[in-house]
């Protein structure tokens, strides 16, 4: 049985976010954030085909400020893809509905907002959980920022209802 995080864990079905070390190659060219690793394959999968031919990099970085239209750099190769480059809304960078905030599954802040609203508390989380584990999720390759959103979501409701667990 999966045990349900709280609002302070970020759990993951993956480990494809790794430590940075804070060098200039690891600060986000535009808003000089510090970038996380993301698999070269989360790159390739998200970008339109016009921002995948120009794919140069091999080591890019997922720059987390919201207020960056930076997504993705590798400052080695000079390459930068931002926002209009990908295929999706990057939901930690979005601030007008549908803000994604699962990929796999399809929810949006919108369903979170709904159900906190209509009863309080949601089971999103707990419904991703369980699809986590009985092995769908492709977070790898379809959230932007490669890794599970489950850590984002339960930051998400902690700002929309504080003491939500």
């Amino acid at each position: 049985m999966t045990e349900t995080p709280s609002a302070g864990d970020a759990p993951s079905c993956n480990e494809a976010c790794s430590s940075v070390t804070p060098d200039g190659n690891a600060l986000c060219p535009t808003s000089h954030t510090i970038g996380h690793k993301v698999d070269l394959i989360t790159v390739k999968a998200l970008l339109k085909g016009s921002a995948l031919r120009l794919l140069e990099g091999k080591d890019y970085l997922f720059c987390p400020d919201a207020k960056c239209d930076v997504v993705y750099f590798d400052r080695t190769a000079s390459s930068v893809f931002r926002k209009h480059d990908l295929v999706v809304r990057v939901g930690r960078k979005e601030s007008e509905d549908p803000i994604p905030v699962c990929y796999c599954f399809e929810f949006t802040m919108a369903d979170l907002r709904r159900d906190i609203a209509a009863r309080g508390k949601t089971e999103i989380p707990e419904t991703i959980t369980a699809e986590i584990a009985a092995g769908r999720c492709a977070c790898e390759v379809k959230n932007p920022e490669g890794s599970c959103c489950l850590g984002n979501i339960w930051s998400a409701i902690k700002r929309m209802r504080p003491g939500l667990s």
